[in-house]
């Protein structure tokens, strides 16, 4: 990540983006605008320069922005918060399912969404050097915080890094039930909230990409009014495992 972190908005509201611009700039990001579905893939795709995290409205002109999300996560796991319609939960499930880190609705505090920001970018941050994370392997899953890799069976697996974050605390915690209160804390950085479903979606994405509790792979268990655990298999306890 960049020194000044770098975030690209997308959104078709001009009043709007002249007063995140001038408010995000202000807490210490780099902004840059764009107005235009397409003309921001086409940005996140084919030019060199960074981006840290991108804000991304549904509502956009040419693309909408769960498209330019479905076309993004083919190939780049940059963070993205999404913009979406107050009340509209179905964009929030949606977006989620597609690799969106985070949400948030319209109309909203901007000191809501640089909290956001930052709580994602924390995700992505390299772990402090004096005490680094170590990689830990449950059977043929293993996760290396310090290098955001996820393998299985040896072949890496692209996750966003919410659900990398998500993965390693259940990882870590196998056998041991986690809520969905302390897990909302830990891996967005924000209190639950009432009808708030996104570790749910983010268990379920982890779910499909891995395929766990298939062919023999450790599982993600819902425990009813409790939360998760992830249960390994007899003969895939979890280990710390050297770099």
């Amino acid at each position: 990540m960049t020194q000044t972190p770098s975030l690209l908005l997308v959104d078709d509201d001009r009043e709007l983006g002249q007063m995140l611009t001038e408010y995000l700039s202000g807490e210490g990001f780099q902004v840059s605008v764009l107005r235009d579905g397409a003309e921001a893939l086409e940005r996140l795709l084919e030019r060199p320069d960074p981006v840290d995290l991108v804000i991304l409205d549904v509502m956009l002109p040419s693309l909408s922005g769960f498209e330019v999300l479905r076309r993004l996560r083919r190939s780049c796991s940059v963070p993205v918060i999404m913009l979406t319609a107050h009340g509209a939960d179905v964009d929030r499930i949606v977006g989620l399912e597609l690799g969106a880190d985070d949400y948030l609705p319209k109309p909203f505090n901007p000191r809501e969404l640089v909290a956001r920001v930052r709580a994602v970018l924390r995700r992505f941050s390299p772990q402090n050097a004096d005490t680094p994370a170590q990689p830990i392997a449950i059977g043929p899953l293993r996760l290396d915080p310090a290098l955001f890799e996820v393998t299985l069976f040896g072949q890496a697996v692209r996750l966003t890094g919410t659900e990398l974050r998500l993965l390693e605390v259940l990882m870590r915690s196998a056998g041991q039930v986690q809520s969905r209160e302390s897990l909302t804390e830990r891996v967005l950085g924000r209190r639950l909230t009432p009808y708030d479903r996104s570790i749910d979606t983010h268990v379920s994405n982890l779910r499909r990409k891995l395929g766990l509790g298939e062919n023999g792979l450790p599982e993600i268990r819902s425990i009813r009014g409790a939360g998760y655990v992830l249960i390994p298999t007899s003969d895939s306890r979890p280990e710390a495992t050297r770099s």
